[in-house]
């Protein structure tokens, strides 16, 4: 019957209790996974600690699907900086703050079209964090899952069944 009935006739065979102790340690997982994030972000000052680079716009410094690691302090952005943002739909409004304009080392121009629509400056609060270190090529795995869901579909599908016909 192969693989797959082996599977189903394992699933089959669950006690009640050896489904919920395999639920408990997927939840535990899940939650050990969210708890290290919000850690990162508490340690890191950023809302988002770790993100992939998703074009080619940063190269030659970093490539699509290098992963940065970032920080944000509350020092001033200076020309030069790496810095990631994330734009936010909201009137501009004058706070007395700088006011920052971005480029890709690899893009022609600056990365105004990247802003809100109307948007020609980015302020410290679309700041997600400046880059601190980068981890080549690993981001790839991000890229491909989003860039091809099914494949995403078929290891979310064959973890869970991992877990599920997994014996203690």
């Amino acid at each position: 019957m192969g693989w797959i009935g082996e599977s189903v006739d394992s699933i089959k065979s669950l006690q009640i209790r050896q489904v919920l102790a395999q639920a408990i340690s997927l939840g535990m997982i899940v939650t050990s996974a969210l708890i290290i994030w919000k850690a990162l972000m508490c340690i890191t000052g950023s809302e988002s600690p770790v993100v992939v680079v998703l074009s080619g716009s940063m190269e030659p410094g970093f490539k699509r699907g290098d992963i940065l690691f970032l920080h944000m302090s509350k020092d001033p952005i200076r020309a030069g900086e790496i810095v990631v943002f994330n734009v936010d739909v909201h009137e501009r409004q004058d706070t007395g703050e700088v006011d920052v304009l971005t480029k890709g080392d690899n893009n022609y121009g600056d990365d105004r079209l990247l802003y809100a629509h109307g948007q020609l400056w980015l302020q410290r609060h679309h700041i997600m964090g400046r880059a601190v270190g980068f981890l080549p090529y690993v981001g790839w795995v991000t890229i491909i899952m989003t860039e091809k869901p099914i494949i995403k579909y078929i290891l979310i599908g064959a973890l869970g069944l991992l877990v599920i016909t997994s014996k203690d």
